[in-house]
């Protein structure tokens, strides 16, 4: 007999298994937290943003193996995961200043890792429509052109000239911020 998953209000979603959901979530979070990790610049983050949208996908889903598109909705849901991410931290970062309270200086490791080019870049994604941000992360992150259009619910031919436009945008926003 195998185990159920429940939630953390003791409900269980409807068919799913302990083991099918592992299988999913062992066979999916390497990409998940990959491409989190393109989003956020940062492991833990990542890692943080990978939980969410697991937890997610097993409230939604149930069993995924049942599903064809569980696996295009976790990558997706991590790119917007870790945009929102991003953006409560900025939000943070904003509280903070205007609360007085000192943030302590990042250490070397960290200060090598938020290059000011990889921070630029992820302020003008901040600064995208979300599907564009998102067409570019899943892209840039390995995906290829078919599951590129299966995460975003869009047709193959499409991919390019979605991924175009994002590019011609996120170039327009990183052109303007070095005017500034």
């Amino acid at each position: 007999m195998e185990a159920r998953v429940t939630t953390s209000a003791g409900a269980q979603p409807p068919g799913t298994t302990a083991a099918a959901f592992e299988r999913f979530f062992r066979g999916h979070y390497p990409a998940v937290v990959r491409i989190a990790r393109g989003v956020t610049g940062d492991e833990a983050a990542a890692q943080d943003v990978a939980q969410e949208v697991f937890i997610a996908a097993l409230r939604r889903f149930g069993d995924p193996d049942a599903t064809s598109h569980a696996a295009a909705w976790v990558r997706v849901a991590a790119v917007h995961a870790g945009l929102n991410a991003i953006r409560s931290e900025r939000r943070r970062g904003r509280r903070q200043v205007l609360s007085g309270i000192d943030v302590p200086l990042p250490g070397p490791e960290e200060a090598v890792l938020d290059s000011e080019c990889r921070a630029e870049v992820r302020r003008a994604l901040r600064r995208l429509p979300r599907r564009s941000a998102a067409v570019l992360v899943l892209r840039h992150s390995g995906l290829s052109y078919a599951e590129v259009a299966e995460a975003m619910n869009v047709n193959v031919g499409h991919v390019g000239t979605m991924l175009r436009r994002a590019e011609s945008a996120l170039r327009k926003e990183l052109n303007d911020a070095t005017r500034i």
